[in-house]
């Protein structure tokens, strides 16, 4: 697993050239840079694509290789499971796929962990069919594409043309628009015939709905000691051992945890009924990725905002009463602010012991 300053969940992507001129070195490092664009299109060449050796399987797929793709447009995704900002831009990429993959493009879905969980082959294929892919999934479980990548983001794309090399790249959600055209310029490029120019514009609910940006005032945040910040509870956090903790007032962007808990690396483990943890957020969606604990486990939950159901704020994982279950261990909608988005306290009670929290994210 990369270290916690060489990764980075990139939540809006503001302009592809802005961002390619920004970070065009750190992500292509390691790849053959090579001259000018070539006639038919007016993306210039990047670098050259590293393939995807140490894959540790394939799902949707036979094993792809970089001379197979030869003569194929390849846009290349690189995701995680848990990742929210992956989770909005898949219905684009699901898009993609369909409409021009009988025009000549192959997207490879390259899926490397964040956590230690997103490693499970289980969980991985769950995610697939959860989100509906139907193309070609690298896993990525050992990062050895993604460091023969250079890349550091989820999520990253890449976009290689007919013969192998990357004529386009972004990082994050958003500048869906950029994308297709590039892809349709090297299509146009690799068959000598002009694309359509229209663009997809995919259905997409729940967890897969853009941002709020403007109403974003929190960050993503951890729970496991490891990358913990902004912690307001008492005692302070205990690594890897058993601590019964209470909960003070929040201000803006801090959390705190009530009852026994297990805090470790990368996530809290509920050690009793009714531990509960609390957030005090700005934003429209909050979400929560989180687990039962145990294969088959589910683990009753309810949540409240403000100290009360949150009604028609509640979010697609839960009811207007603040009911769910967590049964498996992936991202959660718990809060969709249904008018005005304001500063909320959210709190979520586990009603049986075993579940581990992860992170917050919003939206």
């Amino acid at each position: 697993m990369s270290g916690p300053h060489k990764t980075k969940r990139i939540a809006l992507m503001a302009g592809a050239l802005a961002v390619a001129g920004a970070l065009a070195v750190p992500a292509l490092t390691g790849l053959s840079l090579v001259g000018a664009a070539p006639s038919g299109s007016r993306l210039q060449v990047e670098g050259t694509m590293a393939g995807f050796d140490g894959a540790t399987t394939w799902l949707n797929s036979a094993p792809l290789t970089a001379p197979k793709l030869r003569g194929k447009v390849v846009l290349v995704d690189f995701w995680t499971y848990s990742c929210i900002n992956c989770i909005r831009s898949m219905p684009y990429v699901r898009a993609w796929a369909a409409k021009y993959r009988d025009q000549g493009l192959t997207v490879v879905g390259v899926h490397t962990p964040e956590f230690k969980f997103e490693e499970d082959l289980v969980n991985i294929n769950a995610a697939v069919g959860r989100f509906q892919i139907d193309f070609p999934v690298a896993v990525d479980s050992q990062h050895k594409i993604w460091q023969a990548w250079g890349n550091r983001y989820w999520p990253a794309f890449y976009l290689v043309d007919a013969q192998g090399k990357i004529r386009f790249h972004q990082f994050g959600e958003g500048g869906y628009d950029k994308m297709e055209l590039a892809i349709q310029s090297l299509l146009a490029e690799a068959s000598g015939r002009p694309g359509d120019g229209k663009l997809v514009n995919p259905q997409a609910g729940a967890e897969h709905m853009a941002p709020a940006l403007g109403s974003i005032g929190s960050d993503e945040t951890y729970v496991g000691y490891e990358k913990a910040s902004n912690f307001r509870g008492a005692p302070r956090l205990r690594e890897d051992r058993l601590q019964t903790y209470t909960m003070a007032n929040l201000g803006l962007n801090q959390w705190a945890l009530a009852g026994g808990w297990v805090v470790g690396a990368e996530s809290a483990v509920a050690a009793e009924s009714g531990a509960a943890l609390a957030h005090q957020f700005s934003a429209r969606d909050l979400h929560l990725v989180m687990g039962p604990g145990a294969a088959g486990a589910k683990v009753r939950i309810k949540v409240t905002l403000d100290g009360r159901a949150p009604g028609a704020d509640h979010g697609a994982d839960i009811d207007a009463e603040g009911n769910g279950v967590v049964d498996a261990t992936r991202l959660y909608q718990l809060v969709r602010q249904s008018g005005r988005v304001s500063q909320r306290r959210f709190e979520v009670r586990f009603l049986d012991k075993g579940a581990e929290a992860f992170a917050f994210t919003f939206g």
